[in-house]
């Protein structure tokens, strides 16, 4: 924790992102998707047929009329999350070529085995973790070959870096983002912290423990930063819905970022009292049954605080969580499935001066 506020002190200057005009730029492809200045175009990258079934990963590029950075926008790495991927076709709306400076990659859905099966956490191919298997291999399972797909094509062709996600089919959320300055590029760590308070969710969890091997970067967003981009993960949405004001919470996220980008006119905003998270913690159940919680997303709990308990089939036995420190319950797991290992909430701990 000490490191990590460290950290944040560090970088507490504001890194200012490049401007965002020039010259009209050329056509730019992106797999099988070629969009000129001024054009939108949609399609496909396609993940083919390895140890196991093909898929594909449907991306729009929308090109500005003028030259300016490229940002990617990513749905979907867990299909049951659905609040960005709803949000990604409204920015594809509402998103003028005419209007923009630089370019736009909007990946739709990330993970369409996972979208299409309704499966949380894992893929139904292969059981594998989308957001664990970065940068990917592409003689390896679906869930891998997708995530190379999207390193060379997406993320090594962006200058900056969201992976938008919600709670998944399970997880009772409340919205907050991610900043992972890994100490490597300061320069790439401010820009990374700024693009976190020009998103605009208030809560930002502080991670200092992600892999700096570019090899094993393990996660979508760490992926990009180890490659010197610098990028953020958000979440906004909750138990896998749809609902308006999570939908609408990413779309006006996405817009805040542009403007902050000099990619799209109007005028820019940044979080005015960020609450930044330097400990946190995922509590993992320590056995397989029915979970049940006592919590609800952003309620506040004190140290040892029981956030809910899991019993056997029968309920004749029950096993307690209890909160390890004082702080906001970012998310708990609102559904009573339960398995072994598994999350059934995090918490985190704001700065002491937040607390009195």
């Amino acid at each position: 924790m000490r490191l990590a506020r460290c950290v944040i002190a560090a970088i507490a200057t504001a890194a200012t992102a490049p401007a965002a005009r020039g010259q009209q730029p050329g056509p730019i492809t992106i797999a099988s998707v070629t969009a000129r200045s001024g054009e939108m175009a949609s399609g496909f990258i396609e993940v083919p047929a390895g140890v196991d079934s093909a898929t594909g990963i449907p991306i729009t590029v929308v090109r500005g009329t003028t030259r300016g950075p490229t940002l990617a926008l990513i749905a979907g790495t867990h299909g049951s999350e659905v609040a960005p991927i709803v949000a990604l076709q409204r920015v594809r709306q509402e998103l003028d070529p005419a209007r923009l400076a630089g370019t736009v990659i909007l990946v739709q859905v990330a993970n369409l085995p996972s979208f299409l099966r309704r499966t949380i956490y894992y893929g139904p191919v292969d059981g594998k973790n989308l957001n664990r298997v970065y940068p990917g291999r592409p003689d390896g399972t679906v869930s891998e070959r997708i995530a190379y797909a999207i390193t060379r094509e997406v993320i090594e062709r962006a200058d900056y870096v969201v992976d938008m996600h919600a709670g998944d089919g399970n997880e009772s959320l409340r919205p907050y983002s991610y900043w992972m300055p890994l100490s490597v590029d300061a320069r790439v760590d401010s820009l990374a912290r700024e693009m976190a308070l020009a998103w605009g969710l208030d809560h930002i969890v502080v991670d200092t423990t992600r892999s700096r091997d570019p090899s094993a970067s393990v996660y979508t967003s760490n992926t990009a930063m180890t490659r010197g981009k610098p990028a953020i993960t958000t979440e906004s949405g909750y138990l896998g819905m749809p609902v308006e004001e999570m939908v609408q919470r990413n779309v006006t996220g996405a817009f805040r970022l542009l403007r902050w980008l000099r990619m799209w006119p109007g005028e820019i905003e940044m979080v005015d009292h960020p609450v930044f998270l330097a400990r946190t913690e995922v509590l993992r159940s320590p056995r397989t049954g029915i979970w049940y919680p006592l919590v609800e997303r952003g309620h506040t709990v004190r140290s040892g605080t029981v956030l809910g308990y899991v019993t056997d089939y029968f309920g004749a036995s029950r096993t307690e969580i209890r909160a390890p420190f004082a702080g906001a319950v970012l998310y708990v797991v609102g559904t009573p499935a339960m398995n072994e290992g598994e999350p059934v909430a995090m918490v985190g701990e704001p700065p002491r001066e937040e607390r009195r």
